[in-house]
């Protein structure tokens, strides 16, 4: 009798131990089931690098374009050069799962190229608004299974905006590009720097032709603009001030004579990324200074 229940009891022990050996096999299925598998993520625009990493994706970028300068850990990646002449050899010697980017920005051979070798292209549209920012934000966020993050982001640039500052008056503001004295050119219509003037309230000192046109000393007397607007890197290109003022025509628009310069990072200034609202207001207080001298 006395072996019979030691058996039962060893018996049952043994059941016990089955079941919970059982019961924890299915709960590391269940939570490999559950996990998501992450991405080798090459983002080809400064925008969707910003937003990427904006929505907790930092960690899944393997390698980035040259325009993607923020957060500053993204100079550390590998560089796949600029979105409008980068090859694909480049992006594929990464070994990405998927290429991200803005698609007014990538030639269409690239994309052909990068599908060839089998990987996944997300292309998105951005519109050159606040609205358009957000927009672009969400679509990024439903393609990666991210909705979750989108509101503080979205919630974060209307608060931004609410610093900026009303204009007392029309500003005339003429965007110049630079890459040293030989090529600067002025942003007309269709151009995110005219975009982000008029966001920020100011008037864009030059119309009537889209995308960009050749500086000339003409053109520069013709808009006589308020104050002068460039990326850090080209007032940097030109020597600064004094290099500017040297450009034939300078000197003698309002901003030359008054010395109303602007100068901002150029991936901030224009990427209408998560920081446009911090942008926007900044550009605003700044122009509100040049009205008030």
């Amino acid at each position: 009798m006395k072996s019979t229940l030691k058996l039962l009891c060893a018996a049952f022990i043994v059941f016990l131990s089955s079941c919970g050996n059982n019961a924890e096999k299915a709960s590391t299925e269940e939570t490999k089931a559950t996990e998501v598998k992450k991405e080798k993520i090459v983002s080809i625009s400064g925008t969707t690098t910003e937003i990427l990493c904006a929505l907790g994706l930092q960690d899944e970028i393997v390698g980035v374009d040259v325009t993607s300068t923020y957060p500053e850990a993204m100079s550390k990646l590998p560089s796949v050069g600029h979105n409008r002449s980068m090859s694909s050899e480049a992006i594929i010697a990464l070994a990405p799962t998927l290429v991200i980017g803005i698609d007014e920005n990538v030639k269409p051979e690239l994309i052909e190229q990068l599908k060839a070798a089998n990987i996944r292209v997300l292309l998105y549209h951005l519109e050159t608004s606040a609205e358009g920012t957000k927009n672009l934000i969400k679509n990024v966020a439903d393609s990666l299974g991210k909705t979750d993050k989108v509101q503080p982001i979205v919630a974060g640039i209307d608060n931004d905006l609410k610093e900026k500052v009303v204009l007392s008056k029309k500003t005339k503001v003429l965007f110049i590009y630079a890459r040293g004295a030989g090529t600067m050119m002025v942003a007309g219509d269709n151009t995110t720097a005219k975009a982000m003037i008029e966001l920020a309230g100011g008037e864009n000192a030059v119309a009537g032709f889209e995308d960009f046109k050749p500086l000339t000393p003409e053109s520069l007397l013709k808009a006589n603009p308020d104050v002068i607007l460039m990326f850090t890197s080209g007032l940097e290109s030109l020597g600064g001030m004094e290099g500017l003022l040297k450009v034939p025509g300078v000197a003698m628009t309002n901003a030359g004579k008054n010395k109303q310069v602007i100068e901002m990072d150029g991936q901030y200034l224009t990427g209408f990324g998560p920081r446009i609202g911090k942008a926007t207001a900044e550009l605003s207080k700044k122009l509100d200074a040049v009205n008030k001298n």
